[in-house]
């Protein structure tokens, strides 16, 4: 029979047990070995059937157990250690507390979703994976970050197979009582709620549940409340379920009601108040509108507000396609904010402004999460080197008139956060090199840009823990695809084959992502009777685990999952090629360490970053990549290898997969698996091995987290503080005022002659020339405008490919016409052919970048011919 009703009973630990309930409820666990050590002696076996989930664990143990366990003066004493340990890190000076004093004083950090721990099954792939080690790296350094997120009862799906392959989905329901959360509670103990107005009187209610990871807060609301209709409890049913209405209330929760839930969470435990807000992805956007409302209430007007709200807020971008980016229906918005529903102090035409894509190839109805973000944001970022470019080229009409490196999104490369993702026997063999402390302060904090230690650990144990690690990767395979088996409907007498599955002494390859199209998750298959070669080989066999999952609405990607996994099935190949369903951060945390070469294949240049590739080198596993993402950046010989790309116009995207199919199978036959089998005099692959030692070396270093979020300090947080306190209410009033002025001014300022004076006969390197030009600047000033020179080598098409910068100097003005004379010196610094422009933008000591406003006035048409070119 089915309950009507269920409960969660706790046990109720020994006094001199408590300590174990601080040490479950804080997530640091997930990521401290000795802390999971410790719940493993608590109760071995129920720590195994609990998932390893300390809350879980603790709520099936025996009484009669812990008992015993307050009586064991040799576990008490471990359990002494693991919270005074806790304490001490979260308390304790870190990184963040030996900077300048300018650093701010705490950061709100949004996101849809975060992967901390499996126990928390709160993300669906790289994005959320990506925010919880963000997370757990600004608690290392000691970063005073505040998390927030929604809270999902169904999290993300589960995922199992049908007989034929089909990907099935599955929702089981999630206690937040049996996760490591607790709820936010007022002084008199009822629960903390937020509250969002909803069109025609109703409400939207959320609890805030608080999980705590490490040193850093994470709010997490819920709006399965009894205060809620059904259609509000809802909201916070599924990750990236349901429709367009749907979704838009997520995102009105999430960046509205996380902010009332930061603002509820600092007034109850003193916590100071964010000076930065940071936008992890454009799902979150709707925040900076809450804090605009908020200033209302100040004597500001919306577009000071405006200006205040910028100045603190960062943007960062993770999608390299527009189809990425979730947009709304503009009546639908519309809807939902205003008089009648939610901030209703903001003129709704003001909002809808945010998002339009009022910008050539836009489509004027449409909402852009992402489009509001940038503009929301003073400060805008990409997740790598290449995704900075792309997102520069993607969001350039937003910046008209100015080159796409001119505009103003920078990039910070992804990092993962190594003690999450790195093996306990790769710790271990870098504690016995230098210490456990040196290792872990190695790879929290980072800093180095070499880790020299590794060149003195000896072939033979980098071997020996490389074979160590593949032999849990097999036990592991073997393991999940049984039970993946059972499901499928097999019986254990048709199974016997799966004990022969893998071998832990051949070259294993790893490919485990989501499933949309551009990743490519069928490439390897494009030439069969070529993979089935490599998979048999008599002395040089490969084999493949493959995992990932696809969108419940994505069948193009279920049809890719079933494909994969019907061959898989094939009995001539089943047992060096497996698919293994549901994969999550439990399967990844063996993954990665157990594979000796990790394969990523997307389209170029479509991978905005891609950690999974990161995690597996940090094991000391070799990456086989097309070149995008961060492997496009930090790709050297000596880390593995490039797969060549036919990206460009001129091939077709089925001639393109053919081509790259090739170049894989080509660079596995040729060069991967005979390094892999190649033997030195010592009987050792020594070239492998050495590969292995400088992705460690070399490598290492640049994929952390720690530095990752340095950089975020260093470059985003910290300017975006500095601009916070600058943009006080006087100061935003000014600037807001002044983009008006020019706004309405813009269309009046030319550039009406430029000439230059040779100072040597002749265009040789190294000359100089004086460069004059006559600007009207209508009804501005030129404290309002900067007038640079642009010069650099130019193209075919006259186009300045690589241009340096100057400002000219006011020499005098306005004459007779009101035009200003600008001077200055043009260094031909460069052999080849050379040219130069001038050109006009606004100017103001609070402007973060002089493309802010995406204005700029350059020479007519007439001016430019036979003028700007000095060279051919």
């Amino acid at each position: 029979m089915k309950a009507i009703r269920r409960f969660t009973v706790r046990p109720v630990l020994p006094e001199a047990l408590h300590p174990l309930s601080d040490l479950a409820r804080n997530l640091r666990w997930s990521w401290h070995a000795e802390t999971r050590d410790l719940f493993q002696s608590v109760d071995p076996e129920r720590w195994t059937a609990s998932g390893r989930d300390p809350v879980r664990l603790l709520g099936s143990v025996s009484s009669g157990r812990l008992a015993q366990l307050s009586g064991d003066r040799r576990f008490l004493r471990r359990l002494s250690a693991a919270a005074d340990d806790l304490h001490d890190y979260v308390t304790g000076d870190r990184w963040y507390q030996a900077q300048p004093s300018e650093l701010p004083a705490a950061i709100a950090y949004f996101s849809p979703e975060f992967g901390i721990t499996a126990a928390l099954p709160q993300y669906s792939g790289g994005l959320g994976i990506l925010a919880g080690d963000h997370l757990k790296a600004a608690s290392d350094l000691g970063v005073p970050l505040i998390g927030v997120g929604l809270l999902y009862r169904h999290g993300y799906f589960r995922q199992s197979l049908s007989r034929d392959g089909w990907q099935q989905e599955h929702y089981p329901v999630l206690d937040p009582n049996e996760l490591p959360v607790s709820l936010l509670r007022e002084a008199d103990g009822t629960p903390s709620q937020v509250s969002l107005a909803l069109p025609g009187g109703t409400a939207l209610h959320a609890r805030i549940w608080l999980a705590q990871v490490g040193r850093v807060p994470l709010l997490l609301l819920d709006s399965d409340v009894e205060e809620n209709d059904l259609g509000e409890r809802g909201v916070t049913d599924r990750l990236y379920g349901g429709g367009s209405e749907h979704r838009l209330l997520q995102e009105m929760l999430l960046g509205i009601g996380g902010v009332r839930a930061v603002r509820t969470y600092c007034r109850l435990t003193g916590h100071a108040r964010p000076e930065v807000f940071h936008t992890n992805e454009g799902h979150a956007g709707f925040l900076g509108l809450e804090r605009i409302h908020e200033l209302s209430y100040e004597d500001l007007d919306f577009e000071a507000a405006l200006e205040a709200v910028r100045a603190g807020t960062v943007f960062t971008t993770h999608t390299p396609v527009p189809a990425g980016i979730d947009r709304f229906d503009r009546e639908l918005v519309a809807r939902h904010f205003g008089p009648d529903a939610e901030l209703p102090r903001i003129d709704v035409e003001h909002i809808l402004r945010l998002g339009m894509e009022t910008y050539p190839g836009g489509e004027p109805n449409l909402f852009n999460m992402a489009v509001m973000g940038l503009r929301l944001g003073q400060r805008a970022n990409g997740v790598s080197l290449l995704h900075g470019q792309v997102s520069r080229e993607m969001f350039s009409g937003l910046w008209p008139g100015f080159d796409p490196a001119e505009v103003p999104i920078t990039s910070v490369t992804n990092g993962v956060h190594a003690p999450t993702w790195v093996a306990p026997e790769v710790f271990r063999l870098g504690a016995r090199q230098i210490g456990a402390q040196r290792t872990e302060d190695a790879l929290t904090v980072g800093g180095s840009d070499t880790w020299d230690a590794v060149a003195d650990i000896p072939d033979q144990d980098i071997w020996e823990l490389r074979r160590s690690l593949r032999e849990q990767l097999v036990a592991e395979v073997r393991e999940r695809l049984y039970a993946s088996w059972r499901q499928r409907g097999a019986g254990t007498a048709e199974l016997g084959w799966i004990d022969g599955v893998l071998d832990p002494d051949v070259l294993t390859i790893g490919f485990a992502r989501r499933v949309p199209s551009y990743k490519r998750l069928t490439l390897m298959l494009r030439d069969r009777d070529r993979l089935m070669d490599l998979l048999l080989h008599s002395e040089r066999p490969v084999q493949i685990v493959v995992a990932g999952k696809a969108h419940p609405a994505d069948d193009g990607g279920k049809r890719l999952v079933q494909e994969l996994v019907r061959f898989a099935d094939d009995p001539r190949v089943r047992h060096r090629i497996v698919f293994l369903p549901d994969y999550g951060m439990a399967m990844a945390q063996k993954l990665y360490p157990g594979c000796d070469i990790w394969l990523n294949n997307p389209l170029r240049p479509l991978e905005a970053c891609g950690t999974s590739g990161m995690k597996a080198a940090l094991n000391g596993c070799l990456n086989l990549s097309v070149l995008d993402g961060w492997w496009d950046e930090w790709f050297r010989p000596d880390f593995g290898w490039a797969i060549p790309t036919a990206d460009g116009t001129a091939v077709d995207d089925d001639r393109r997969d053919e081509l790259e199919a090739t170049a894989l199978y080509d660079l596995l036959e040729q060069r991967v698996a005979p390094r892999f089998y190649e033997l030195g005099q010592a009987g050792l692959p020594d070239r492998w091995i050495e590969m292995v030692r400088q992705t460690l070396s070399h490598l290492g270093p640049k994929l952390l987290a720690g530095r990752m979020v340095r950089e975020y300090v260093e470059r985003l947080y910290t300017p975006a503080a500095l601009a916070h306190r600058s943009m006080d209410h006087p100061a935003a009033r000014e600037l807001a005022v002044w983009k008006s002025r020019v706004r309405a001014a813009w269309p009046h300022i030319t550039v009406d002659h430029v000439e230059t004076t040779a100072v040597t006969a002749t265009a040789e390197l190294g000359s100089t020339l004086s460069l004059r030009v006559l600007v009207g600047l209508g009804d501005l000033a030129p404290d309002d405008v900067e007038v640079q020179a642009v010069s650099g080598r130019v193209d075919s098409e006259d186009r300045i490919t690589d241009g340096t910068t100057f400002p000219l100097k006011p020499a005098g003005g306005p004459d007779g016409e009101g035009r200003w004379l600008y001077e200055g010196p043009l260094a031909l610094d460069r052999t080849g052919p050379f040219g130069y422009t001038v050109r006009i933008l606004p100017a103001h000591r609070l402007l973060a970048s002089n493309a802010e406003l995406g204005l700029v006035a350059v020479p007519a048409e007439e001016l430019v011919e036979g003028a700007g070119v000095l060279m051919r």
